[in-house]
């Protein structure tokens, strides 16, 4: 108190003080390393944090990941003038190039469109930027200067809103007012399955924009199996073949069906007690697996941005050439088929999620996940898949990423919520989508 009364006659000893004071309260930050890709992936997790609070269906969660790791790849593949892929997708051209005098830093303009891009996308816009806010701290611990962090910053900007016009034109806005779905109520037609009965997820996402497809049913699967009652017909056997599964299942195979539920928001009924639980999405596993294989192989943050945005493109285009077969086919859920036809009481191990059943989406976004890490990381590439515990699962250990594929396509079988036919046809699907994916975009 006696030096604050006497400040006048002490202006040295009150810079001190001041000072002093400023340097114990103010948390130390490490300055960024510009070759380790942590950044990175910190940014993906604090994306998929926000993408799992917010329940967005599994299609729409593809959209913000494809869009947003974009956004991240075309910053930073500048440094190094690595070959765009914006200009390569359909519906976007060439990035606004950055000014030739003036010098940048690029974590801070990969940061920043990335951050900008994703707030057009989630609802918790403010809870991703306090997610984000330590990882811009550390960026901006930089020696960088002023004039650098404003141009980083506005440069930005400008990639996020040259990406974001992509975003007005994709067919989403559409589709959110376009009439829901009605069931057919036709024999071998889907209807809406327990606990909740809730309506069919995203009927109209076949009508979105594909990235690189050239049109949403490019790679059509073969048609489902013909619906029939006859108990001598093929689709009497694959019914039959799913109720036998179910009838005798290991204890491997419940723990892989658990594994690959990826359900992100399921409805437990307990009594008069119904809550859910939210986890990541079938995108935001592979999305995990991608962010596992780079932190594993140690990737400089190009690599590890070509890969997170590979992987969402192959994610995105599966989705909507998945869900445009869905929606044409109209196929019967295993749940009402067996309920219907041969056990009123049968229930599947999980959940069955609320959309048509051919093919299976699981298994085509896997296939086109699987095909894209496959190019870039090899065909033996083994690692652990810890993605899911902090969700209180296990890990599992996988001898390559087609393996993982054909893994997660066949939990569904072991989980009752679909028939071999678009497990099988679903990964070939996926894997045509993958291929196309780097042909048009990672093949450099």
């Amino acid at each position: 108190m006696k030096l604050r009364h006497h400040y006048i006659l002490y202006p040295l000893l009150v810079l001190t003080f001041f000072t002093s004071c400023k340097r114990e309260n103010k948390p130390q930050v490490k300055p960024l390393d510009p070759k380790d890709a942590a950044y990175v992936h910190q940014l993906s997790q604090a994306l998929t944090e926000v993408i799992v609070y917010d329940v967005f269906a599994p299609p729409v969660s593809s959209r913000i990941y494809a869009y947003t790791h974009l956004a991240l790849y075309e910053a930073l593949r500048l440094e190094l003038k690595a070959p765009s892929m914006a200009e390569k997708i359909n519906g976007l051209g060439k990035m606004p190039q950055p000014k030739l005098d003036v010098a940048l830093n690029y974590p801070l303009v990969a940061a920043q469109a990335f951050l900008e891009v994703s707030k057009k996308l989630v609802f918790s816009d403010s809870m991703l930027q306090r997610l984000t806010a330590p990882i811009f701290a550390q960026i901006e611990a930089q020696e960088m200067g002023v004039e650098v962090q404003k141009a980083s910053i506005e440069y930005g900007n400008q990639l996020a809103e040259a990406i974001a016009l992509r975003i007005q034109v994709d067919n989403y806005k559409q589709t959110r007012g376009m009439s829901r779905y009605s069931p057919q109520r036709l024999p071998g037609t889907w209807e809406p399955t327990p606990p909740e009965y809730m309506d069919a997820a995203e009927p109209h996402w076949g009508k979105i924009l594909p990235w690189t497809l050239q049109r949403s049913d490019q790679f059509k699967p073969v048609d489902p199996t013909p619906f029939s009652t006859d108990q001598q017909s093929l689709f009497f056997k694959e019914m039959l073949y799913v109720y036998e599964t179910q009838q005798k299942l290991t204890e491997e195979q419940k723990a892989i069906a658990s594994f690959w539920d990826d359900n992100p928001f399921i409805i437990h009924n307990e009594g008069h007690l119904n809550y859910a639980t939210k986890k990541v999405s079938p995108g935001g596993h592979w999305m995990g697996i991608a962010r596992l294989t780079c932190e594993m192989t140690k990737a400089d943050p190009l690599k590890t941005s070509k890969t997170y945005a590979l992987t969402a493109i192959a994610l995105a285009d599966g989705f909507i050439s998945c869900w445009d077969e869905k929606y044409q086919t109209h196929y019967i859920r295993p749940e009402t088929a067996i309920q219907a036809l041969m056990d009123p009481k049968w229930r599947p191990l999980i959940q069955t999620p609320p959309f048509p059943e051919y093919t299976s989406g699981h298994s085509v976004i896997s296939g086109a996940a699987s095909s894209i890490l496959t190019k870039i990381y090899g065909e033996n590439f083994k690692y652990t898949d810890t993605v899911l515990e902090q969700y209180g699962m296990p890990t599992r250990k996988f001898a390559s990423f087609k393996s993982a594929a054909r893994e997660a396509s066949i939990s569904r079988l072991y989980g009752g919520i679909h028939f071999l036919p678009a497990l099988e046809n679903g990964v070939k699907q996926g894997e045509a989508v993958g291929e196309w994916v780097w042909k048009k975009l990672g093949a450099y």
